[in-house]
């Protein structure tokens, strides 16, 4: 297990755990804590051994957005500065798509703001009932703006509009129905099923669970005849594989 202030890193049976470690900050996000979490990423994408990702927060809740020192200094800094900081959460938000293994988000008590978009960025979503969601930006005169192009990817325009415009918390098993995350679990229950989930994904096949979230999200840029023609590559890639090529063989055995 590694632990820094901002993080506890730990990899145990091919499941990386990955829990922001500001409990007594709600989790809320800044530069140590974006920093800490890219260079966790990093190291699980890099490890051959980890085949998924498991992302929490320690203590009560998820992740309550952008703490309040942060948001101070960002009311305060220059245009270069800042830039600067909101490139810093891009990065974050695009560098979970970009691991090769499944993330998954399991989140108790609040995913607020920043830390709603941080849950949506990942792969899957599991959630405690009890568990809020919400982008309360508008409330003080901001803008859920980058996780706006991963919340406009899992529900309607109306609906994404509804979200931002008001600015309120909904819950686990509503987030749940309109797609914004995968099951909402009885709270005692969420563990277990992260645990169980991140083992069936631990024993299916790596390259082709990562050549299929590279083509899921590359196709959100391309036009139909391109997403088609890509995934006709990918399809010759996924041919010619290891796993592929065992997995056929025993189909085949089967038969």
């Amino acid at each position: 297990m590694e632990a820094d202030s901002a993080i506890i890193y730990q990899v145990q049976e091919r499941i990386a755990r990955i829990t922001l470690n500001r409990p007594e900050k709600r989790n809320a996000l800044n530069d140590e804590l974006i920093q800490s979490l890219k260079h966790a990423l990093r190291s699980a994408d890099r490890d051959e051994n980890v085949r998924v990702v498991v992302l929490s927060g320690a203590g009560a809740d998820f992740c309550s957005g952008a703490d309040l020192g942060a948001l101070e200094r960002i009311s305060n800094a220059s245009v270069t500065e800042n830039l600067a900081d909101a490139r810093s959460l891009m990065e974050l938000f695009g560098l979970i798509r970009e691991v090769r293994v499944p993330v998954i988000a399991a989140v108790r008590g609040r995913a607020l703001a920043g830390g709603c978009g941080l849950a949506l960025a990942c792969d899957l979503v599991l959630a405690e009932r009890s568990a809020r969601f919400g982008f309360p930006e508008v409330k003080i005169g901001f803008v859920p703006a980058m996780v706006m192009a991963i919340l406009r990817r899992n529900v309607s325009e109306k609906k994404a509009f509804e979200l931002i415009a008001l600015g309120e918390e909904i819950a686990a098993a509503d987030a749940a129905t309109l797609g914004l995350i995968n099951h909402a679990f009885e709270d005692a229950n969420l563990e277990p099923q992260v645990q169980a989930l991140a083992q069936r994904l631990a024993k299916l096949s790596t390259s082709a669970l990562s050549l299929s979230k590279s083509l899921l999200y590359k196709t959100d840029s391309l036009s139909f005849t391109g997403a088609m023609e890509s995934g006709m590559d990918v399809n010759v890639i996924a041919r010619m594989s290891e796993d592929s090529k065992k997995g056929i063989a025993r189909f085949l055995k089967q038969e």
